[in-house]
C-alpha cells in the first residue's frame, strides 16, 4: 500500500488529541506502520494545534510535506485556510463550520476572513459540517470533534465496525456509547 496522509488541525482543547490517538488505532489495529507527529503552538491558549498521521506498509517520517495530504481534518475554518496547502489537489477537506477568534483578532490586531469555506471550495473538495450543532442534538458538544472524524472516516480505508471497537477502547468507559454515535452521525452524513 502507499503511503496515506492525513492532517487533523484545530485549536488547543478541540480533541485533536482524542482523535488523533482514535486514528492510530485504527490504523495499528488493520496492521499498517504509522507515524503521529503533533505539533503544539499556544495550544493552551487557543493556538494551532497539528498532528500528522502517515501510513501504509512502511512510513519513514511522521511530517506530512504540502501538497500530500489525503485528507484534511479541520476542526475550525481558520485552521482549515491556514494548513490547505498541505492538501493534495484530489484530497478531501473536512471542516468544522465553527469560528473561534485567535488572540490578534480579539485584540483588533487581525480581522478573521470571511467567506473562508466557500473560498476553499473553488480550488478543494470540501466537506463542511456544523458538528457542535450535531453535538447538541447529541446532547454532549464534547462530541464534535468525533462527528467530524466520522465524515473524515469516509475517505480512508476502514470499515465502520474498526472504527466502533477503537472507540471503545480509547475513550473514558462512561462516554464509549455516546462518542459511537457521534461517530456514526458523521460516518452516514
Amino acid at each position: 500500500m502507499l503511503t496515506k496522509n492525513i492532517m487533523i488541525v484545530g485549536v488547543g482543547g478541540q480533541g485533536t488529541l482524542l482523535t488523533s490517538r482514535i486514528l492510530g488505532g485504527v490504523i495499528t489495529d488493520a496492521g499498517f506502520d504509522v507515524k503521529l507527529s503533533e505539533v503544539h503552538g499556544m495550544a493552551q491558549r487557543g493556538g494551532s494545534v497539528v498532528t500528522f498521521v502517515r501510513y501504509g506498509d512502511k512510513v519513514a517520517e511522521p511530517i506530512v510535506e504540502e501538497g500530500q495530504a489525503d485528507v484534511l481534518i479541520a476542526f475550525e475554518r481558520l485552521e482549515a485556510l491556514r494548513y490547505a496547502h498541505f492538501l493534495k489537489n484530489d484530497g478531501a477537506l473536512v471542516v468544522n463550520d465553527t469560528r473561534i477568534e485567535p488572540i490578534t483578532v480579539v485584540t483588533g490586531a487581525a480581522e478573521y476572513p470571511e467567506h473562508i469555506i466557500e473560498d476553499l471550495s473553488e480550488k478543494y473538495k470540501v466537506y463542511r459540517v456544523d458538528a457542535m450543532e450535531e453535538a447538541k442534538k447529541l446532547g454532549n458538544t464534547k462530541t464534535f470533534n468525533v462527528i467530524v472524524l466520522g465524515i473524515a472516516a469516509q475517505h480512508m480505508d476502514f470499515s465502520e465496525e474498526a472504527w466502533l471497537r477503537v472507540i471503545e477502547k480509547t475513550v473514558p468507559e462512561k462516554t464509549i456509547e455516546l462518542n459511537k454515535k457521534a461517530f456514526l452521525t458523521g460516518f452516514h452524513m
